[in-house]
């Protein structure tokens, strides 16, 4: 009896370690699948996409500039403003961040910051930028056209009700990459295009 009593036990004690061991490949088994579906999910609702020619154009802004800001007012001569600037590429390189540094009159510094970003699946360039001059930002986007070259961003008013003024930006490389130069139009009524501030950047 005695014999035969802890054979009983060894085969139930057996089956107990079993029946554990093979909830433990369950549970993890359903976590694996669970996170891989999620991700699936994820992936199918936000398909990644990958740099495309507005990168490469970005890749090339990159680095320490020295910046001559030119204010074109209506009346009056225009004003100048001497900064600096840092562009670099971020979140593995599909994205380009530029840094602004401004000396005023008066000694004191204003700093902007501007995200610049690519769409490869639309074309269109989509740009946003705020500093420590007001507490509104503003965000500019281009029509889909792009020519490896030039950059051209449309305002685009985040108060579809209250619009404001109807501005454009241009950009390009100048002198073999050594010179970025940014120019903002305004629009008049009648179509027609005013420069009102220029960024004349040159490489450090």
């Amino acid at each position: 009896m005695m014999a035969g009593g802890r054979a009983t036990f060894g085969i139930i004690e057996y089956h107990r370690r079993t029946m554990k061991n093979m909830r433990k490949w369950i549970i993890a088994s359903l976590l694996i699948a669970t996170a891989t579906f999620a991700q699936q999910t994820h992936n199918q609702y936000e398909p990644p996409n990958g740099a495309g020619a507005g990168q490469k154009l970005f890749a090339q802004f990159a680095g320490d500039w020295d910046v001559v800001k030119t204010f074109f007012p209506i009346d009056g001569k225009p004003r100048v403003t001497k900064g600096t600037c840092k562009q670099y590429m971020i979140q593995d390189g599909k994205f380009l961040q530029s840094d602004f540094v401004f000396i005023n009159d008066d000694g004191t510094k204003t700093t902007g910051t501007g995200i610049s970003g690519f769409d490869s699946k639309t074309n269109r360039f989509t740009t946003v930028w705020y500093d420590s001059h007001q507490t509104t930002m503003s965000i500019r986007q281009s029509d889909g056209t792009f020519d490896g070259k030039n950059i051209v961003l449309w305002t685009t008013p985040l108060d579809t009700e209250h619009p404001g003024r109807k501005t454009v930006a241009r950009a390009h490389l100048e002198e073999d990459g050594r010179v970025l130069l940014h120019r903002h139009f305004l629009i008049n009524e009648r179509g027609e295009e005013r420069l009102m501030i220029e960024f004349r950047m040159t490489r450090k």
